[in-house]
């Protein structure tokens, strides 16, 4: 018998550092691990030692005899990886990313890392293990009351597995070494000069939140939003709590084909008493119970091999209650490069096997009485219209070309159709905001940057003391636990710069009881870790008292009155 890894790895790789004799991929060194939708087992060199179901943040694997019953084809799933890429081992365990041992002086290493999501909470437990007796400090700051971004704020509430990441992060945040300045918005209440007067290095991990546009006909109606407004709405993001959108209509139709859209139409369509006892806000839950949609389209302008959901979260689609995933078998028609990718041994298995998953849908049995999630492949909008809100969709059906660079590009047909909905939804990709003061490339809503230092554009060098990690660093990819080498690679570069002394010194006199001195006069409202923690606790209390992991609040000012009546209680 064998461990397996199944839907919610999250590939942080924590398994892989630990694994005795090296069987699990990809590991953060192949050059594939990046773009991998979930790591996987070989059975065949698995010694059961349960080393990794230890090590996984998330309790994504599980003992191959005792898999639940959705997670069962995860055993074959797993195996089959190394049937197309069989394994190569030396049969010693992965060394991770390294960084050096930071020497204990006199001023300790200061680093503000501002962001408070996956990438900089990663790169703020990275720098505390590898800092003896208090030789770094971290200050992390974040615009919001409460920390840890998109796993907060992002990650589907039905997928609480997922948000088990943040007891990795709340290990660091509780070290005496590590500061919350949160409620803190880096370019308001504090400058970019004021962080490097303060610290010898500053990690910006701020994201990709901007969404992309469509750029069509109809595009500002109302019933027309970006996907990440309402991800954040369902989510309690305090930001986007008091938005409405009309669920009055059977159809919505969701632009776009990556997990964020699958995660979308998974919560249209969900039974609400299935979400009751999730932490999805109460505003979303009130209604969902009163939406009329029955039926979410979810438009890729590529094929089903080209698809930028993963094979897991398509599988998933198949497990909801009262929900049939429809595909048009004619839609699964591939052209030659990608019928050669997919049959091809040699090819991705993530697109052989989403192209397999989705074969399989449209051969399944539908109930007329179900509510549906389809799935269009080839397919872009080229208008929304209606008079003062959306009434329709129009669509052109696309074909694939090869381009001069060998990559598959979806170019229009003379075929068009018109599919009627109320409620249009774009998940068509994200963008990182610049930060004032801090180079920013805003063709590609990147930090411009080289392993993590930031670069100067006008000079072509790095930026002493400059770094950057996450989203903002490579763009939006890969998946939370693709944070953690991204981090270790701008800590690790962090480092090497200290050592041959790139790094200025914070100015005199600027420590860490001066910057809480700064950050209260700029910020009175500062929420610290005590703080946090009491929103939390408040959370989950209510949580319980309605049979829930967590009811969050919504609304900054009862965070802060929350967060204030611990942090100025009388010890």
């Amino acid at each position: 018998m064998s461990y397996v890894i199944t839907q919610s790895c999250c590939n942080d790789a924590s398994c892989v550092e630990v694994c005795p004799v090296d069987c699990i991929r990809p590991t953060p060194g192949d050059p594939d691990y990046r773009t991998a939708e979930m790591l996987y087992i070989d059975p065949q060199t698995c010694i059961d030692c349960g080393a990794c179901n230890d090590a996984c943040p998330v309790g994504a694997i599980y003992y191959e005899d005792e898999l639940p019953e959705k997670y069962e084809r995860y055993s074959e799933i797993n195996a089959e990886y190394f049937q197309r890429h069989p394994l190569e081992s030396d049969g010693l365990p992965f060394v991770p990313l390294s960084s050096v041992k930071v020497p204990r002086e006199e001023v300790p290493l200061r680093v503000a890392v501002v962001g408070s999501g996956p990438a900089g909470a990663y790169a703020a437990n990275d720098l505390l293990m590898h800092a003896p007796n208090g030789a770094v400090e971290v200050e992390m700051f974040d615009r919001l009351p409460t920390p840890w971004g998109l796993v907060r704020a992002g990650v589907a509430p039905d997928h609480s597995g997922t948000k088990e990441i943040t007891d990795v992060f709340r290990n660091a945040s509780t070290k005496p070494a590590f500061q919350f300045h949160l409620n803190v918005e880096v370019g308001q209440h504090l400058t970019h000069e004021d962080l490097l007067e303060y610290h010898h290095a500053v990690i910006y991990a701020v994201g990709a939140l901007r969404d992309r546009k469509l750029g069509i006909p109809g595009e500002a109606l109302s019933g027309s939003h970006a996907a990440t407004e309402f991800v954040a709405w369902y989510n309690g993001h305090p930001d986007y709590a008091d938005r409405t959108f009309d669920l009055s209509g059977e159809r919505a139709v969701v632009v776009g084909n990556g997990n964020v859209a699958l995660d979308i139409a998974r919560i249209l369509v969900s039974d609400p008493d299935d979400l009751a006892g999730t932490d999805i806000a109460d505003h979303a839950l009130e209604a969902l119970r009163t939406s009329n949609i029955r039926e979410v389209v979810v438009l890729g302008r590529r094929g089903p091999a080209q698809a930028a959901y993963t094979s897991p979260e398509l599988i998933a689609l198949g497990l909801i209650p009262g929900v049939d995933v429809v595909i048009d078998p004619q839609e699964l028609d591939l052209d030659s490069n990608s019928r050669t990718a997919v049959q091809g041994i040699e090819g991705p298995f993530s697109m052989h096997l989403k192209t397999r998953v989705a074969e399989e849908y449209t051969r399944l049995t539908r109930d007329p009485s179900n509510k549906r999630i389809v799935l269009r492949f080839l397919t872009s909008p080229t208008r929304i219209a209606g008079s003062d809100r959306v009434e329709s969709i129009e669509l052109v059906h696309n074909e694939l070309l090869q381009g001069a660079d060998g990559t598959l590009k979806a170019r229009a047909t003379d075929r068009i159709e018109t599919l009627k909905t109320g409620l249009v939804l774009r998940s068509i990709g994200y963008k990182g905001t610049g930060v004032p003061g801090v180079p920013f490339d805003d063709e590609h809503g990147v930090i411009p940057n080289i392993d993590g230092r930031v670069i100067d554009p006008r000079t072509g060098r790095s930026v002493p003391g400059v770094y950057t990690t996450g989203w903002v660093k490579r763009g939006p990819s890969g998946v939370i636990g693709t944070n953690k080498k991204c981090a270790q690679e701008t800590v690790k570069a962090l480092f090497d710069d200290m050592a041959s002394g790139r790094l200025q010194r914070p100015k005199p006199g600027h420590d860490r009881e001066a910057l809480v001195t700064l950050v209260t006069q700029r910020q009175p409202q500062v929420v610290d870790l005590r703080g946090w923690q009491a929103i939390d606790a408040a959370e989950k209390a209510r949580g319980r008292e309605q049979l829930r992991t967590r009811a969050k609040f919504t609304d900054v000012a009862t965070m802060l009155d929350v967060a204030h009546g611990a942090m100025h209680k009388s010890t």
